[in-house]
This record gives C-alpha cells, structure tokens and sequence, in this order.
C-alpha cells in the first residue's frame, strides 16, 4: 500500500500523540492511590500502546 504524504504526516502525528498518552497515562498509574483508578490509567495506557504499534505497521 502506498501512502500519500499527507497520510504519511498524519501517521507520524498521531503516533506522537499516541506516545504522549501513554506517557500520561502511566504516570497518572503511578500517581493514584485508588487501585482501581491505577488499573483503569495502566489500562488505558495499554490501550494506546496498541494503537502505537498499529500505527508502526502502516510506516513499514
């Protein structure tokens, strides 16, 4: 599949911010002191992990 580089720029954009949002979320994990508020931020820091690495694949 070949990408535009207008597609190309968004993709490493979103990347960006999908790095920053782990980043937050884990340190928002580290932060509570509720264990099911912890649970749910390393949660969601997995969930945007996943869409990191998704997003990789499209650049390879």
């Amino acid at each position: 599949m070949n990408l535009t580089e207008k597609e190309l720029n968004a993709i490493e954009d979103q990347l960006e911010n999908e790095k920053l949002l782990i980043e937050k979320y884990r340190s928002f994990a580290v932060l509570c002191s509720d264990p099911e508020l912890r649970k749910k931020c390393a949660g969601m820091a997995g969930k945007h992990q996943e869409h990191y690495e998704r997003l990789l694949e499209f650049l390879k």
